[in-house]
């Protein structure tokens, strides 16, 4: 089974990536080949301009944590905290240990003992600590709870703004991420279905609604409009299309008696990756 079919992007530096995607779209594989971590069949990987596989001076720029990150069976928290110190050449103890503080991490407890929201926590904490030039998060983030992950997002953009770096964070959980992302990646049954700026991708669809025969006058205008999703119900129309939320859209909505507003990020890759289904 291929996990991957004609993958071609590249990292925009100090920006924060969304590689966003439903669970089994290919996000974790493409993240293991650009870390390194497997090796693609075809095509070519460079990270800061070379080769990662087997590569100390990439691999050192790079941290990638894990949803299911693996540490040895003895160590503590403490451990893990050094680890990180001794890996990652930009690493900031005193970060690492005011993360590890805020989300009240035992230091001395196995790591085997720790529940699964306290292995999601050290995981970020690692991540966050490291500032390497490119921090990879595969939705490590999912054991913490929402208020976890919120003070999560906080901690990344705050420091991202006093230290700029390359993240790709891999998530579905889109809402929740859409205030951090600059640019995305969707990736669908192994293929990039989306890559562009948030700002672009936003700015692109609109959601349009009102009685059906207003709403298809409004978005058949000019002939080419690309619809996304439908809903009807009576002789009420909601519809998720491929058109600018512009003055001049506005206007014609309101001429219209039909409401026009700004599609999210969530709606545009539920519709985007709904499209590909039909």
């Amino acid at each position: 089974m291929q996990a991957l079919s004609d993958v071609s992007f590249d990292l925009k530096a100090n920006t924060i990536h969304g590689l966003l995607g439903r669970n089994g779209a290919g996000k974790t594989t493409l993240m293991r080949i650009m870390t390194g971590q497997e090796f693609q069949t075809s095509g070519d990987v460079t990270i800061l301009g070379q080769r990662p596989h087997e590569n100390v001076d990439v691999m050192s720029n790079i941290s990638f944590i894990r949803e299911s990150q693996k540490y040895p069976e003895d160590y503590t928290v403490e451990h893990v905290l050094t680890t990180g110190r001794n890996l990652h050449p930009n690493w900031d103890d005193d970060f690492a240990r005011e993360l590890a503080n805020d989300f009240d991490l035992p230091h001395k407890r196995k790591v085997k003992k720790l529940s699964r929201g306290m292995l999601s926590a050290l995981g970020v904490t690692v991540g966050l600590a490291s500032r390497a030039p490119l921090t990879f998060f595969d939705e490590p983030y999912l054991g913490l709870d929402a208020v976890s992950r919120h003070m999560f997002y906080d901690r990344l953009l705050a420091d991202y703004a006093a230290h700029p770096r390359t993240v790709i964070l891999s998530t579905h959980l889109i809402d929740e991420v859409s205030n951090l992302i600059e640019h995305v990646v969707l990736i669908d049954k192994g293929a990039i279905l989306l890559d562009d700026t948030a700002d672009n991708l936003r700015s692109r669809a609109c959601v349009v609604s009102g009685t059906t025969a207003d709403v298809e006058t409004f978005i058949h205008a000019d002939g080419t409009t690309s619809v996304f999703e439908r809903e009807t119900l009576g002789n009420q129309s909601r519809i998720t299309v491929e058109l600018p939320f512009t003055d001049a859209n506005q206007r014609r909505a309101r001429e219209l008696g039909i409401t026009i507003e700004p599609v999210s990020l969530q709606q545009l890759v539920i519709s985007t990756t709904g499209r590909t289904q039909q």
